[in-house]
């Protein structure tokens, strides 16, 4: 009995639909007009079953361009300030910075965590449920990274503090993780979470005497915003790239490095 499991198959007005290529009325006439071409031959009957396989991208354009990838997308964005990943902050939303057919992807994508509106750098984005649960669960520990910028000089003891597993912040009583802090110069650090706690970085720095200016997150698990990724730019991430979200996340609390 073979292990291999066979592609699922959707009709072809269905799934360019879900792919926010239109109704299933107007993915007909797309059909009718040979504009929808799988493995070099235009398809004309909307009502075939496709099967949808991880290389259909590479197989199919619809007018003249790759097909844009089923569900199971996920991306990398980087955030720029003042763009928000909520409708509860004022402000334009991240999805705008996405093309527009993506928007009216069924399921739809949603960010994995959020930036609040005045901090910028890497977010992810995905229409795969489960892994989104997989980043942001406790169980995993995904660590994040983020550079921080403020107002006035280090004292010289965060390192140990935030490190210490003790700091309690304003309005808690749990303790926070251990975070890892390696300092760059008086006004420049950065700082690494192993949990997400609302504003945290902001938070940390207040409950030792200081005020974040600037906060750019830089890395998500073994993932790293690439320099060559502009400011409102995005792109799809590869299987190995998600993998490398989970890279050295065991359960163990992680080591902290020194400054």
């Amino acid at each position: 009995m073979s292990g291999s499991t066979k592609a699922p198959t959707l009709r072809l007005d269905r799934l360019l639909a879900n792919l926010g290529y239109g109704s299933r009325r107007e993915v007909g006439l797309l059909a009718r007009a040979g504009l929808i071409v799988i493995d070099g031959a235009p398809i004309a009957d909307a009502d075939r079953r496709v099967a949808v396989t991880a290389d259909l991208s590479a197989r199919m354009t619809v007018d003249g361009e790759p097909l844009d990838p089923p569900p199971g997308l996920a991306l990398m964005l980087h955030k720029p300030l003042g763009v928000t990943c909520s409708h509860k902050e004022a402000g334009p939303l991240i999805y705008g910075l996405l093309p527009e057919r993506w928007r009216r992807r069924d399921p739809a994508l949603s960010t994995i965590g959020r930036l609040d509106k005045e901090t910028s750098g890497l977010i992810l984005l995905t229409d795969d449920g489960a892994l989104l649960h997989r980043v942001i669960s406790p169980r995993s520990k995904v660590a994040k990274r983020y550079q921080v910028s403020l107002d006035r000089p280090l004292k010289g003891d965060e390192v140990a503090i935030f490190s210490s597993g003790t700091l309690v912040l304003d309005g808690e009583d749990k303790p926070l993780l251990p975070v890892e802090m390696q300092v760059h110069d008086g006004t420049r650090a950065a700082v690494t979470l192993h949990e997400g706690r609302y504003h945290q970085v902001r938070r940390m720095f207040a409950a030792v005497g200081n005020h974040v200016v600037a906060l750019h997150r830089d890395r998500i698990g073994g993932l790293e915003l690439p320099e060559t990724l502009d400011p409102s730019g995005h792109r799809i991430l590869q299987p190995q790239e998600v993998a490398r979200l989970f890279e050295g996340h065991d359960a163990d609390t992680p080591a902290v490095k020194s400054a």
